[in-house]
């Protein structure tokens, strides 16, 4: 059996460690909090995050984050972005050599703006091949109930995808392979600012022409992004891509939305903070996205707009997917 380590007991990576066990693996997270702990390993279960579901006897928890990565064939990483280089310097010297190192993270570091395969890369060394990269429509409470669902695995090394989509493929969760990490990575990060877009004018009590007028220009906003930092525009249209996209501007469950929703019901942004059990990665990516897309000379009104709301400079009613360009098509040409 292989043995595998999760890094983030929340509710994804409780979730995706419930869907590495289910494809084989025996399974060991590392969660900061002993009481966590100490109900995945006494119940099967994590009641903080995902209260209706029953873990694998297969998966375990342990606080000591060394222990956990110590042997393991791959570690999923399941942190919060601005957290990452920092975890990364407590563990790496307990890392094996071979092991491949996952991410499951959607966002960009502060600073350096730099992807989370970058940061892992530059942080530890780790060869490109070595790192790999999760992202689809993936609701984690949906998941965990083990309703259908698909996500993409990318990694420079095609056998490393492959061999990472195999370890977290099940009945209900299939994984495809790619090797475009950087539109697998600015995918999953760019649909987060485009989903508290979303939120924002749900909560203001917009209707779904607006919405879905939000969504198709920020496709249209975010792929002109990502291919303007070397990402292939098929990915903008597949599932690390436009699947993430529907499923985090549509769903209530996702955090992005409803941090959203709560600044357009007009909470201010220090209160949403505080009211989100977890964080929503599309809040802090906001201004290292626009950093990069000025870098590039990409315009992105609509993540302008999330950030004027953010900082109080727009109400926001007043949030609106201003078109940039004459044609209706995802580049934007």
């Amino acid at each position: 059996m292989t043995s595998l380590a999760v890094l983030g007991s929340g509710s994804w990576g409780t979730t995706f460690a419930k869907v590495l066990a289910h494809a084989g693996s025996e399974v060991q997270l590392w969660s900061r909090r002993p009481e966590v702990a100490y109900e995945i390993n006494t119940f099967n279960r994590n009641t903080d995050y995902l209260p209706e579901v029953m873990l694998p006897s297969t998966v375990s928890a342990d606080t000591d984050v060394h222990d956990v990565v110590r042997g393991k064939d791959a570690v999923f990483l399941a942190l919060p972005s601005q957290e990452l280089r920092a975890n990364l310097r407590e563990f790496a010297s307990a890392l094996d050599p071979g092991t491949v190192l996952v991410s499951l993270i959607k966002g960009v570091e502060k600073g350096t703006n730099m992807r989370m395969s970058s940061v892992i890369e530059e942080e530890i060394g780790w060869p490109a091949g070595q790192v790999a990269v999760v992202s689809g429509p993936n609701i984690a409470l949906e998941i965990a109930r083990e309703e259908p669902s698909a996500a993409v695995v990318s990694c420079v090394d095609a056998d490393v995808a492959r061999r990472v989509a195999k370890l977290s493929t099940t009945d209900y969760f299939t994984t495809f392979t790619n090797t475009d990490v950087i539109g697998t990575e600015f995918g999953g990060t760019l649909k987060n600012l485009v989903a508290v877009a979303v939120g924002i004018v749900h909560g203001v009590g917009y209707g779904e022409n607006t919405k879905a007028s939000i969504i198709t220009r920020g496709l249209a906003e975010i792929t002109r992004f990502a291919v303007a930092y070397g990402a292939s525009p098929s990915t903008m249209t597949g599932l690390a891509g436009l699947g993430d996209l529907i499923a985090t501007c549509e769903s209530p469950l996702s955090r992005n939305h409803t941090a959203g929703r709560l600044l357009g019901e007009g909470k201010p942004l220090v209160e949403v903070i505080d009211r989100m059990q977890q964080l929503a990665e599309g809040l802090s990516s906001v201004h290292p996205i626009l950093a990069l897309a000025e870098a590039k000379g990409v315009e992105m009104p609509i993540v302008r707009q999330v950030a004027a709301v953010l900082e109080g400079r727009m109400e926001p009613q007043f949030i609106a997917p201003h078109l940039t360009s004459q044609s209706d098509t995802p580049s934007g040409e």
